[in-house]
């Protein structure tokens, strides 16, 4: 499984939402885990982003479809990011150069 960060910021129709249901802004491990994905952990984040979010995902096609749904909404807006453990980013990339 590779993982994935998610960035996310409110729009003007999600700062509304959130204020009227606040649990509802909090991603759905069921959800995610209905399109193949697995929700490692969700963070509110201080700046320019609302929320960062951990999904684990077979590959990238899974985590396009979460993310597209997941705008669809129109409550936020996001930015996914590829991750890996630094372990494996010095063993596989570093140490290959």
């Amino acid at each position: 499984m590779k993982t994935f960060i998610i960035l996310t910021e409110l729009t003007e129709e999600g700062k509304k939402a959130i204020q009227n249901d606040p649990a509802g802004m909090k991603l759905s491990a069921q959800a995610i885990e209905n399109r193949g994905g697995i929700l490692v952990d969700q963070f509110a984040l201080l700046g320019p982003w609302d929320f960062l979010t951990i999904i684990k995902a077979k590959d990238e096609k899974t985590i396009f479809r979460i993310t597209t749904e997941l705008d669809a909404l129109g409550t936020v807006k996001t930015m996914t990011l590829p991750a890996m453990p630094i372990e494996e980013f010095i063993d596989d990339i570093i140490t290959s150069v």
